[in-house]
């Protein structure tokens, strides 16, 4: 099993999200990242080389960027967003990744 951390700027995404929206993407990064977060899935994948994270996680139009360190087992999630098309969106503003 692995831990779940978040940077400062994780948690300040999150904090622009509903509290609906919040327990979405919450619930999602627990479902989906406890067990083999470096497994590719249909919505789990490995991003093209950039300077915020290695690892895209996909909950409908939300985003979850993140890195895994497998020797100590702790997922460090980066960013979290909202994708519209092929564009990344961090507290409804557009960013480049």
């Amino acid at each position: 099993m692995y831990e779940t951390e978040y940077t400062s700027q994780a948690a300040e995404d999150l904090k622009w999200f509903s509290k609906r929206e919040q327990k979405i993407i919450l619930d999602g990064i627990d479902d989906n990242l406890r067990y083999e977060p470096t497994v590719e899935t249909r919505n789990r994948k490995p991003m093209r080389p950039n300077d915020v994270a290695e690892w895209e996680l996909r909950l409908g139009d939300f985003r979850v960027l993140y890195d895994v360190d497998e020797i100590v087992r702790v997922v460090e999630i980066q960013r979290v967003g909202e994708k519209r098309r092929d564009r990344f969106f961090f507290r409804g503003r557009e960013e480049e990744i």
